[in-house]
């Protein structure tokens, strides 16, 4: 599992994180080594004992983050913080556990006081990512878990962790010269003049202009120059023949600045549109995701009761096998008290097991359907995302057009624009 760990301070801040209510499920799993049996108490309490030292960050927080595809048991968390603990030195601190859920992943937060009461000084932590990031390598393996890329190579990570621009590049896609010279073409062909000529390129998307050592120039709705005797295999007093001197037209730039003029206002629109369109179509899914949060919620709360009523009766059962008074001593005596308390004593640890079982069954199952969705919403979000993206790129690629700083390679792009 990925581990990630810091120092810190602030105890109410860091308390109030970790009870977060964005998160949808948040367990306290443990609070050992402290008065106070809640998160924020227990903290204070850390905070009050770093007052006698002189640290100022008397926290130690570790985030465990197993794949989302595993179904993980509250014992192998436990496992790792403990070999996390013996690694840091941190053995016998005190410390909290705590288990949040959000989007169908499970992950851990511990939180250890640095403070050793004894000796009224801070643990020291030196090099705790490497030790942190060798321990994650080994639980993977331990585990049988596929291991991550970045593991393996400290260059290779997520394309979800992509900047903007980053997102903008991989996107973007070109023009097909093959669509691109059968448009030109065909509107070659129908056409009988300049006018005729630019009417029919601009219904495709392409615009006539006057070419900086070429002649006629065809421009793409991108601001791409092509050569139009190239495009229609012919010369270029073929060209001028028929459209006339190329110094009547708008340069390259000035039909820059046209094509920017025309498309840029629109594309505003276009954006509020698409994110209107992305807010109505994400409604559903947010809606299933409260829907299925409180489901969760209350299946626990009930699920937990009826553990703690079946206990409880299960308690009583196990204390009205012990005899009290003469016939306690009895018992005692004859040796029956010791078979009794070793029959509680196997019980009581079948039924810890057996109600660890089942709720760690019931997460489980809970997990896959929040997985389920949260797959959905992915899906949504990446499409609605794309759509979004995609306009604000031709937004800022038509104003720089507008205003005459698009600067644009002087190459053929392989795939793109669809010409009809």
């Amino acid at each position: 599992m990925i581990i990630k760990a810091s120092r810190r301070s602030g105890a109410t801040q860091l308390g109030l994180h970790l009870l977060k209510t964005e998160n949808e499920h948040v367990e306290i799993h443990e609070v050992r080594g402290f008065v106070a049996d809640d998160i924020l108490g227990a903290f204070k309490e850390a905070q009050a004992l770093a007052m006698g030292t002189q640290c100022k960050k008397y926290l130690f927080s570790v985030s465990l983050n197993p794949p989302q595809t595993e179904s993980v048991r509250p014992e192998i968390f436990e496992t790792a913080i403990d070999a996390i603990e013996k690694r840091l030195g941190f053995e016998g601190q005190p410390r909290v556990i705590v288990f949040h859920e959000k989007e169908g992943r499970r992950h851990a937060h511990v939180v250890w006081s640095r403070i050793d009461m004894e000796t009224m000084t801070a643990k020291r932590v030196e090099f705790f990512k490497s030790k942190l990031n060798e321990l994650s390598k080994q639980i993977y393996l331990e585990n049988g878990w596929a291991m991550p890329k970045g593991f393996e190579n400290p260059n290779l990570r997520d394309p979800t962790s992509f900047t903007l621009k980053e997102w903008q590049q991989a996107k973007r896609v070109g023009i097909d010269p093959r669509e691109l010279k059968s448009a030109v073409q065909d509107c070659w062909k129908r056409s009988d003049g300049a006018t005729a000529f630019s009417n029919a390129l601009e219904e495709r998307g392409l615009y006539l202009a006057r070419g900086d050592r070429r002649g006629h120039v065809v421009l793409t709705l991108d601001g791409e120059p092509f050569a139009l005797s190239r495009l229609i295999d012919g010369k270029s007093k073929d060209v001028n023949a028929k459209l006339g001197d190329p110094n009547q037209l708008r340069s390259v730039d000035e039909t820059k600045a046209l094509i920017g003029d025309k498309i840029a206002p629109r594309l505003s629109s276009y954006i509020k549109e698409a994110k209107r369109m992305a807010v109505n179509a994400m409604k559903p899914l947010i809606e299933q995701r409260q829907k299925l949060t409180d489901a969760h919620q209350s299946a626990r709360k009930e699920f937990d009761a009826k553990i703690k009523e079946r206990w409880d009766n299960e308690q009583l059962e196990r204390s009205s096998r012990t005899r009290k008074g003469w016939a306690g001593v009895w018992d005692f005596m004859t040796g029956r008290y010791f078979k009794v308390r070793k029959q509680n004593e196997l019980e009581v640890q079948f039924a810890k097991e057996r109600d660890r079982t089942e709720r760690h069954g019931l997460i489980t199952s809970q997990l896959k359907e929040r997985q389920d969705l949260q797959a959905n919403i992915k899906t949504a979000r990446r499409r609605e995302a794309e759509q979004v993206l995609a306009l604000y790129r031709d937004a800022a690629k038509f104003r720089r057009m507008r205003e005459g700083r698009e600067q644009v390679p002087a190459r053929v792009r392989d795939k793109g624009l669809d010409l009809g």
